[in-house]
C-alpha cells in the first residue's frame, strides 16, 4: 500500500500536526514543511493548506502543541507547595527543552509562528501563568503584565534551557549545574 492510500478518515488536522512533531524529532526544524507533513500522512501536498492556510499556520499549530506539552512538564499537582511548584516548573522547563530541542526552537521563533493565533496564544499564556506563579513576585491578576521578577526568572530559565538544548552545557565541568543552582532563592521560597 502506498503512503497516499494509507490515510482514510479521522482528524487530518491533528494528523498533520503529529506528522510535523515527528519530523521535528527525527530530522529537525529545517526538514519541516507542508509538503513533508502531507507526505508523511499520505495526503496530497495541497491538503494541509485546507486546514492551515500556509506553512506559518501549520508551524503555529505545531508550536501550540509544544506549549501544551511544556505545560504538562512544568505544572505541579494542584496541592503542591510553592517550593515544589518551583522545582517542577524550572526543572521541567529545562528538561522539555533538552528532550525536544527542535520543537523548543520552533516554539520561540517569531519569524516562523504567529503568536497572536489562538492555537499558540492560549497554551503560551498558560505556561506564562505557571512561571508567574513560581517567580516569587506574587504575580497579579491573570492577564496582567509581567513584572521585573517574573521577567528575571523566565529569562534565566529560558536562557539556561536554550543553551542546554543546544548542547552548550554538555562539557564535563558544566553537566552537574542545574537551573536551581542559578536561582537558589527559589529553591525553597518564602513559605518553606
Amino acid at each position: 500500500m502506498t503512503a497516499s492510500k494509507s490515510y482514510h478518515h479521522g482528524n487530518l488536522k491533528q494528523a498533520l500536526v503529529d506528522a510535523g512533531l515527528a519530523i521535528l524529532e527525527a530530522e529537525g526544524l529545517g526538514a519541516l514543511s507542508l509538503r513533508a507533513c502531507a507526505e508523511r500522512v499520505g495526503v496530497s501536498h495541497t491538503a494541509p493548506k485546507n486546514h492551515f492556510g500556509n506553512v506559518t499556520g501549520l508551524l503555529t499549530a505545531i508550536a501550540g502543541e509544544g506549549f501544551l506539552r511544556l505545560n504538562d512538564m512544568i505544572r505541579a499537582a494542584p496541592d503542591a507547595t510553592l517550593p515544589d511548584r518551583r522545582r517542577t516548573a524550572l526543572t521541567g522547563y529545562v528538561a522539555f527543552a533538552r528532550q525536544n530541542p527542535a520543537l523548543f526552537e520552533l516554539m520561540f521563533s517569531p519569524g516562523k509562528v504567529e503568536f497572536h493565533d489562538p492555537a499558540i496564544a492560549a497554551p503560551l499564556a498558560i505556561c506564562a501563568e505557571v512561571l508567574r506563579d513560581v517567580s516569587g513576585a506574587g504575580g497579579g491578576p491573570a492577564g496582567a503584565g509581567f513584572g521585573v521578577e517574573e521577567i528575571r526568572v523566565w529569562s534565566l530559565v529560558h536562557g539556561f534551557a536554550t543553551l542546554g538544548a543546544q548542547g552548550v552545557f554538555d562539557k564535563e565541568a558544566m553537566r552537574e549545574i542545574g537551573i536551581l543552582d542559578l536561582l537558589p532563592e527559589l529553591r525553597e521560597g518564602a513559605d518553606g
